[in-house]
């Protein structure tokens, strides 16, 4: 038993905490006790009404089973499907529903802790939105703004703003096939509706359900988030961190931001910066504040400010079991519920801040932007008082790898030619001459049930030795960074030739950390500016790229995986389909999808298959784009990419010429 949990635990920390601690539960441990219902597995068990659980099994399931209400197979997988997906948007779309009005308080003068921190984003925004900016005052601009995106939540009929930032052959598919999302809340509704026992019992019909769902996701609720926190936080730009279980200090208070929502991070971000709260905490023996991230509210922080992550799903029980945190506070989704009763363990306090999350034990203070900074002192002031409490049974780890990350769509474009000449022609000739033979957008959780953030590292290490570029969001990122792989070095010693010439010549590493899970969005927008810089594919769909989610979890993870398959994105999960049951559904989410979209769902249990899998759709998308094929150390034409030296005179052009 020890070998196997040592097999699946996160990393070589996490390995030796859980090791010396045995009478502790953790997910690891709940997995192995837990085995899924493998009805429910297939998506062959339905449990819309009372009339069941239905299950529908057996050889000829497929084509004869059907459920008290007459509900066959398909249209049961169909259902479970579509109801993931809903509710991953959900989950994503309330999120941006949150920073929309976050934004919209600051624009209305009510939040005075927060403020608009990048005005050319919000002003690049209200462009996109039609609204007048030009000698405006900043929060007026920011009010509208706000306004104008919340319609995207409530809106009945027509269509979502920001489809617009869609390719125009991308947008003409989603409207001949009658999936064009009107608002977030409406497809969330209607998915649900669809669904109920006594609806919709065409597969098609409740999958094109899903991805009008989806879309709203991507395209929306997703979108805004990313957008509005950039506006107010910050656009990230390339910033040094640390990755891993030992970023936390034995002789200072140590506190944990976790969950999704960056608000109350920020806040906490600058009450441990203030000389006051220092000081106090020296009074408790304390030599300072020292504040690490965990999950998506990492990646918020860490990609604007270089806050240390301490990494992914899996390892939130591991982390209480240092013995060294003071306060964990939480915010929203991928929380377990049974870090109270870890924490039980050791003095550390969870606080829950989201009236959306109470766990029993846990203390919750309810989080209120009018007063976000007193709150936030409140909290470090909690885990200082704390400090003196702390024991010494827990494991202490010291491993900690440097990383890099903060590549927005924004850095992304100048670092192919500063602010002047910024662009993605770059990127594209690389991939047109065989230099980068496609790219990768490697997301996802991290699962117990897996060897915990394994795939993503073997997925990681030879991709990139195949002279693939990888974008990386959410846990997948914090796998990466722990694991050491997110520094420009990382290129030298394990990327392809072509590839290590790319990444050498920008100065980028060859996993590029995008932020957080909602932050999937900034690839539909760096896929959507690719296409319409040209040399490649007029859409998404046909693009050498594929989307990865190795160990997903949860919905919200479907939600992505459908969105980016809509958007013309082929995408592949690992494990085993949870549609698997029906031939039918699995047909649709491949060839159909493919045919429509050109993207598909895909489920492979393989890490090797996976692998074989995204290097396949990126061949044969070369193929089709008629590009020169790809041949390792062979590059094709003589392009090359600008240099540091190059990139620095242009940029020092482009400042002359606008006065700087």
């Amino acid at each position: 038993m020890a070998k196997e949990k040592q097999a699946r635990t996160s990393q070589h920390a996490a390995e030796l905490i859980i090791l010396d601690q045995p009478s502790i539960e953790t997910c690891f441990d709940r997995a192995d006790k837990m085995k899924p219902c493998p009805i429910g597995h297939e998506g062959a068990c339905c449990k819309n009404c009372y009339m069941g659980p239905c299950r529908l099994v057996g050889k000829d399931a497929e084509t004869t089973a059907k459920g008290v209400c007459g509900a066959t197979l398909p249209v049961i997988a169909a259902r479970y499907f579509a109801r993931m997906v809903a509710g991953g948007t959900a989950a994503h779309g309330d999120h941006g529903r949150d920073m929309a009005f976050t934004l919209l308080a600051v624009g209305e003068g009510h939040a005075k802790d927060f403020k608009v921190k990048d005005v050319k984003k919000l002003y690049r925004t209200a462009d996109i939105l039609g609204i007048e900016f030009e000698g405006r005052p900043v929060l007026d601009v920011a009010k509208d703004v706000a306004s104008k995106m919340l319609e995207d939540f409530g809106r009945q009929r027509g269509e979502m703003n920001f489809l617009k930032r869609a390719p125009k052959k991308t947008q003409e598919r989603w409207k001949k096939y009658g999936v064009v999302p009107r608002g977030m809340d409406r497809e969330v509704v209607e998915v649900m509706d669809r669904t109920t026992m006594g609806m919709d019992a065409d597969p098609d019909s409740i999958l094109d359900s899903a991805i009008r769902c989806a879309l709203a996701n991507g395209w929306g609720g997703s979108m805004i988030s990313t957008d509005f926190t950039d506006i107010l936080f910050g656009t990230p730009m390339p910033i040094k961190a640390e990755a891993s279980l030992g970023i936390f200090k034995d002789d200072e208070v140590n506190i944990i931001v976790h969950g999704h929502e960056p608000s109350l991070a920020e806040m906490i971000v600058e009450a441990v910066q203030e000389p006051e709260l220092i000081a106090y905490a020296k009074t408790k023996g304390a030599k300072g504040i020292n504040l690490g991230g965990m999950c998506c509210t990492a990646n918020e922080v860490l990609m604007r400010h270089g806050i240390p992550t301490a990494g992914g799903f899996t390892n939130q029980e591991p982390a209480i079991m240092t013995g060294l945190i003071d306060v964990f506070t939480v915010d929203v989704q991928c929380i377990i519920p049974a870090i109270v009763d870890v924490a039980k363990h050791f003095h550390t306090k969870i606080i829950t801040s989201s009236d959306k999350v109470k766990i029993p034990g846990a203390i919750h203070i309810s989080f209120d932007e009018n007063i976000a900074k007193d709150q936030a002192r409140q909290i470090v002031r909690m885990a200082i008082d704390n400090y003196p409490n702390r024991t010494k049974k827990g494991s202490h780890v010291t491993e900690k790898f440097p990383m890099i990350g903060g590549f927005s769509h924004e850095y992304i474009e100048y670092m192919q030619g500063g602010s002047w000449r910024g662009s993605f022609r770059p990127l594209n000739d690389a991939i047109a001459a065989g230099r980068v033979r496609g790219v990768v957008g490697l997301a996802g959780c991290d699962n117990p049930r897996w060897p915990s953030t394994g795939v993503h590292k073997f997925l990681a290490t030879e991709l990139i030795k195949n002279d693939v570029l990888i974008v990386s969001t959410g846990c997948s990122s914090a796998a990466c960074g722990g694991a050491g792989y997110l520094t420009p070095e990382n290129a030298l010693e394990n990327a392809g030739p072509g590839l290590r010439e790319v990444c050498e010549a920008i100065g980028i590493p060859p996993i590029l950390h995008l932020g957080a899970c909602v932050d999937n969005s900034r690839i539909l927008t760096i896929a959507a500016a690719m296409a319409a810089e040209g040399g490649l594919s007029d859409e998404i769909g046909g693009m050498p790229a594929v989307g990865i989610a190795p160990e997903w979890i949860t919905e919200k993870a479907v939600s992505i995986g459908v969105y980016f398959a809509a958007s013309g994105v082929p995408v592949i999960f690992g494990g085993e389909s949870p549609v698997s049951a029906s031939k039918e559904v699995t047909r649709i989410l491949t060839e159909v999808w493919f045919e429509r979209y050109k993207g598909a769902f895909v489920f492979e249990p393989d890490p090797e298959q996976m692998l074989a899998k995204a290097l396949e759709f990126i061949d044969k998308a070369r193929e089709a784009l008629k590009l020169k094929k790809y041949e390792p150390g062979k590059f094709g034409t003589e392009k090359v990419l600008m240099d540091m030296a190059a990139r620095r005179e242009i940029e020092k052009t482009s400042r002359a010429h606008i006065g700087l």
